[in-house]
């Protein structure tokens, strides 16, 4: 069981569910949401009498264990199955003529779940999307296919649906559109996102950061943001921790590292020019993306090279050089600060995670299911994690761990968020620590790093202020 209960604020969840057949509730990890709706959907079926299953939507590690997981953990839960619709066909077939209240898959199968269903009935009258940022690339005509799957049923086929998430606008409110749709059909902000962007937002000829050229890009009108906030205040609850319990504040820091003479040089060719040589071997970036890709990866030390120039044969093979160690040298000696504390450290590039084993050979990589069972018994001093393969679904770390390092930077607002809060100040109050939460950012000076941090904090900004207006309005 764990260590705290949300019974402050259980009530108030409730009472959004039981008011909205369809609706959001928005709250950082460590609230509860899972068990909050657990709760509502056995309320459901064993009070209200629902006979149909409900369908949760969520990533993998989530929709394999976490749900099944939870369910387990309560005493009121005992008994609600909850049975997940994941691995090769032959199981996920074999799991859909198990009877069971809740369902769970992941939302890379709903292409085939809902052509499963195409010739019976749909059979799940609620649907919760967990994790519901997963849904932001729907449009009515283009967009992602395994949103467009699901919205062929959403609204025809499906009674109930709640939003789950803690990051709703993770970069920028034009996440919402899609996920909102699937509450109202369009209702509250455009029946399509065409008509969503041409009401709150303009184009502009604006110079990018990263590339220094004039490209048209769309800006939110001055009034959109109190505008969007306040149609969708009534559907969405905003769970802040803050409010509930005594939390402190994470202590930032940022380490500055400063790139050598040779290496300073290559940033700067391929910021300037978008090709570098890097001895014999040429580096070329054919667009602005890849370039703003490159720069990440020489300022964290390593940059990817065609395979062909070093003699490989597989043309799909990732073959990376260094250029530099200045990134790997401020984590050692921040290591060495630190004494024997378990620090979590986040990449974001394969090369990075050769280079962060290669000088720490004890590390443990997250990824892996033994180190991740050794590390939440305590183990090892460096813990490796990428925010997109342990950033939901993941707890148990925090018992040790109160320290978090970036050595890589990354514009997706959300992944960096869902990492920190696996040891964040919600996670720690749970353990019952107060020894407060570490959070290091490793930057080259003078490159894309910054220029990346501040766009993430902008990003920030925008989702503050929504989560902010939705709880003043409750």
């Amino acid at each position: 069981m764990r260590k705290y209960t949300p019974r402050e604020f259980a009530p108030l969840a409730m009472t959004h569910f039981a008011e909205h057949d369809r609706c959001a509730l928005w709250a950082k990890p460590g609230m509860g949401k899972t068990v909050l709706t657990l709760t509502h959907l056995e309320i459901l079926h064993n009070v209200a009498g629902e006979s149909a299953p409900t369908l949760v939507l969520a990533p993998l590690r989530v929709a394999r264990d976490g749900w099944a997981a939870e369910s387990q953990k309560w005493e009121h839960l005992q008994g609600f199955d909850v049975l997940p619709i994941v691995g090769d066909l032959a199981t996920r077939r074999r799991a859909l003529r198990h009877d069971a209240p809740v369902y769970t898959t992941n939302y890379e199968q709903l292409e085939w779940l809902v052509d499963e269903f195409k010739d019976r009935a749909w059979p799940f009258r609620t649907v919760v999307a967990d994790e519901s940022t997963k849904l932001k690339g729907f449009r009515t005509r283009q967009g992602t296919a395994r949103a467009r799957a699901i919205g062929k049923v959403a609204h025809k086929s499906i009674k109930r649906w709640i939003n789950l998430t803690g990051t709703p606008s993770p970069n920028g409110l034009k996440d919402l559109w899609g996920q909102t749709w699937f509450l109202d059909e369009g209702s509250r902000l455009g029946r399509t996102y065409s008509a969503f962007e041409e009401r709150w937002f303009a184009y502009k000829r604006k110079k990018d950061a990263v590339t220094h050229r004039m490209d048209i890009q769309t800006v939110i009108h001055p009034w959109a943001s109190e505008q969007i906030h306040e149609r969708l205040a009534d559907i969405c609850l905003t769970l802040d921790p803050k409010d509930w319990f005594d939390l402190q504040e994470p202590i930032v820091s940022v380490i500055e590292v400063t790139l050598h003479d040779k290496a300073r040089r290559i940033y700067n060719e391929m910021e300037r020019d978008m090709f570098t040589m890097l001895g014999s071997i040429e580096v070329e970036a054919f667009s602005a993306a890849a370039k703003s890709q490159k720069c990440l990866q020489l300022a964290n030390g390593a940059v990817y090279v065609d395979p062909a120039a070093v003699g490989e044969d597989d043309p799909r093979a990732k073959v990376w050089a260094e250029v530099h160690q200045e990134k790997l040298d401020a984590l050692e000696e921040l290591a060495r600060e630190t004494g024997d504390d378990p620090m979590l450290v986040a990449y974001f590039f394969k090369s990075d995670l050769a280079r962060l084993v290669s000088r720490f050979p004890d590390a443990l990589v997250l990824e892996r299911d033994a180190d991740m069972a050794a590390a939440k018994a305590g183990k090892g001093k460096i813990w490796l994690g990428h925010p997109a393969s342990m950033g939901h679904g993941v707890d148990g770390l925090q018992a040790y761990c109160n320290r978090i390092v970036f050595f890589s930077q990354d514009w997706n607002l959300e992944y960096a968020d869902q990492i920190l809060e696996r040891i964040g100040p919600m996670r720690q109050y749970q353990e019952g620590r107060r020894d407060g939460v570490f959070v290091d950012y490793i930057v080259a000076r003078d490159t894309v790093d910054e220029v990346v941090m501040a766009r993430r904090e902008g990003k920030g900004e925008v989702q503050k202020l929504l989560m902010d207006y939705a709880k003043r309005k409750r």
